[in-house]
């Protein structure tokens, strides 16, 4: 995560203001260091790596309520470039025919495996589904010979979502804080998308001066 050229240099203490067009998130990261002894039920995971239309809607079905965006500006040759390497596998969870959770695992530094992105459509969320397919994770991340697993949310995102990792088995090692243009400004995500984050820009350009 880098700040682009449009952003502030951070504060260390006190306020960092933005500007109106980005946004800011603190960004924890997480990690284990051995599998958990935990017994996993199988899941109706389906491969999706080779299928990009597929990928693209079901990350956009479960990012964009917490302001997912950095897929979605991919373009095809760069998106399949890392959904079609060895070390990378993308599914979708499925029930009854309808894609509901996204998992991707990442291998590409070796001896480590990130869960790059985990989630589920907002309607299968709170149902114990989401424990269900971090352990479905953690069992096929620690297939392969890694000595570390580790994840990042945001403050965008679900706000349970360390606590969930915590519970997991995850312990938090890192945090930083990201700054990054809105992608709802640009057409990447639309306006509608993560309504518990303020859309600033327009409000500025409603506000008298």
């Amino acid at each position: 995560m880098t700040q682009t050229s449009a952003s502030p240099a951070l504060v260390p203490d006190g306020l960092t203001p933005i500007p109106a067009t980005h946004v800011a998130a603190v960004v924890t990261s997480l990690e284990m260091h051995a599998p958990p002894d935990r017994p996993v039920a199988p899941l109706p995971l389906v491969r999706i790596d080779a299928d990009l239309p597929r990928y693209r809607a079901l990350y956009a079905r479960v990012g964009a309520p917490w302001l997912w965006f950095s897929r979605a500006q991919l373009g095809d040759a760069a998106l399949g470039a890392i959904l079609n390497h060895p070390d990378v596998e993308a599914y979708a969870l499925d029930q009854d025919g309808t894609d509901i959770g996204l998992l991707e695992l990442d291998w590409r530094v070796p001896g480590e495996a990130e869960i790059a992105f985990f989630g589920l459509v907002p309607e299968a969320v709170g149902r114990g589904t989401g424990r269900r397919l971090m352990a479905e994770a953690q069992a096929r991340a620690w297939r392969r010979p890694i000595a570390r697993l580790w994840v990042h949310t945001c403050t965008f995102d679900h706000p349970g979502a360390v606590a969930f990792y915590e519970r997991s088995g995850f312990r938090a090692f890192a945090r930083a804080v990201e700054v990054v243009p809105d992608p709802r400004l640009d057409g990447t995500l639309p306006r509608s998308a993560a309504p518990h984050v303020p859309l600033l820009a327009d409000r500025a350009a409603l506000t008298p001066r």
